[in-house]
């Protein structure tokens, strides 16, 4: 009896020209027996994503730029693709029947309607987007819960968190402890950080990202969010989330159980590993990426934040604990400030006072709706900009 060929798991990738888009082909390119590419979306990055289509022949494309929708289609007129361009379609691609997993890689607030939107077409989601959960984590897993969807963190921290808590299903979390790896400025003064460029804050000591989150690690906003977002994702309180500085990037996050014991996950910053633990779940595939080799980290070292320096991690605390929409605002003060510090608009420290004044200016809606998220984003950025 001929065995019945095990059908591969349908991938769709929003924002795969980026760099967890681009590492999920890597992963894809890696077990292409279980993992088909159904569709790819880019923002504007128009020749990567052509390069990537003609690589990998998905079902369909969408740009969101829809001046770069012609270019597109021409570029890929002699494949049997689809070409999309604009929002909407971006929303639309994602309810396609045969996808079983929606890797939500998009910067920023943008991904959160299709993230949205596929959860109510019931796809499984392998999150890495920590916005949709920072700006509308409430409504997010409302949602989740309707229509039976999976969210599979993609996160580095926040996989690790998920790993430790396999197989624990009943026994009570004490606390979550997120590692930081305190960026490129973990050892700077006050004066020092006061007049950082852009070009130092790029330099991550320890991960290859995007430019927004390169800036969001270096002045800690990043972890504000993770913290934010593991409230959602593991159902704990503000109080149970401790973060931890340590510098070496091996251990990616703990969970502290109610009887002392703590769970860590190791291993080489490579955001593969959790990519690639979100599609297979619940499953562990072989993979030829780098192995951790304990002789090279004799030395592994933590260390409390410094909220005084990086005063973007407390703000990130305070908006979690009043919760409702001050989340959502600081999420759009924030992407307001880093591409203005990215255009030498705003030094690294004003960063912070823009958003905590934009946190103070903007109307508060203690149990927001989908349409509220939408207008504090709006009115939050507006605010942003007028302060810049």
């Amino acid at each position: 009896m001929i065995q019945e060929e095990k059908k591969k798991k349908q991938i769709a990738i929003l924002g795969s020209t980026g760099s967890i888009g681009s590492q999920a082909l890597q992963v894809v390119d890696e077990h292409p027996d279980l993992y088909e590419v159904y569709a790819l979306t880019a923002n504007n990055k128009v020749d990567s994503l052509i390069a990537q289509a003609r690589k990998f022949n998905p079902e369909a494309v969408v740009i969101a730029n829809e001046d770069k929708y012609e270019v597109l289609k021409e570029a890929l007129v002699d494949l049997p693709i689809k070409v999309y361009a604009g929002a909407d379609a971006l929303c639309q691609i994602v309810e396609s029947a045969p996808i079983d997993i929606v890797l939500s890689a998009m910067v920023g607030y943008a991904g959160l309607k299709p993230t949205i939107r596929a959860i109510c077409a019931g796809k499984a989601i392998a999150l890495a987007n920590k916005e949709t959960l920072v700006v509308a984590g409430e409504l997010i897993n409302s949602l989740a819960q309707q229509y039976r969807t999976p969210i599979l963190p993609v996160d580095s921290e926040h996989s690790a968190i998920f790993q430790c808590l396999t197989g624990e299903v009943g026994n009570p979390i004490e606390k979550i402890i997120l590692t930081a790896s305190g960026g490129p400025f973990r050892t700077a003064t006050l004066e020092e950080l006061a007049v950082v460029k852009k070009e130092q804050a790029l330099k991550h000591p320890n991960w290859e990202m995007g430019a927004k989150i390169t800036i969001d690690s270096a002045s800690m906003m990043n972890k504000g969010f993770e913290v934010i977002e593991a409230k959602w994702l593991f159902g704990v309180t503000p109080e149970q989330i401790e973060v931890l500085v340590h510098p070496q990037s091996v251990i990616h996050s703990m969970v502290q159980f109610e009887d002392g014991a703590v769970k860590a996950q190791l291993g080489v910053p490579d955001m593969r590993l959790p990519i690639q633990y979100a599609f297979s779940y619940p499953d562990r595939l072989y993979s030829s990426f780098e192995r951790l080799d304990f002789s090279k980290c004799a030395n592994l070292t933590f260390e409390q934040p410094d909220t005084t320096r990086f005063r973007n991690l407390a703000l990130a605390y305070e908006a979690m604990n009043q919760g409702g929409n001050m989340p959502c605002i600081i999420n759009a003060a924030n992407e307001i400030v880093v591409s203005a510090f990215l255009h030498d608009e705003i030094s690294f420290l004003g960063m912070s006072d823009v958003i905590e004044r934009t946190m103070q200016r903007v109307s508060y809606v203690k149990s927001p709706l989908l349409e509220d998220y939408v207008a504090s984003d709006s009115e939050a950025r507006r605010i942003a900009r007028e302060m810049i």
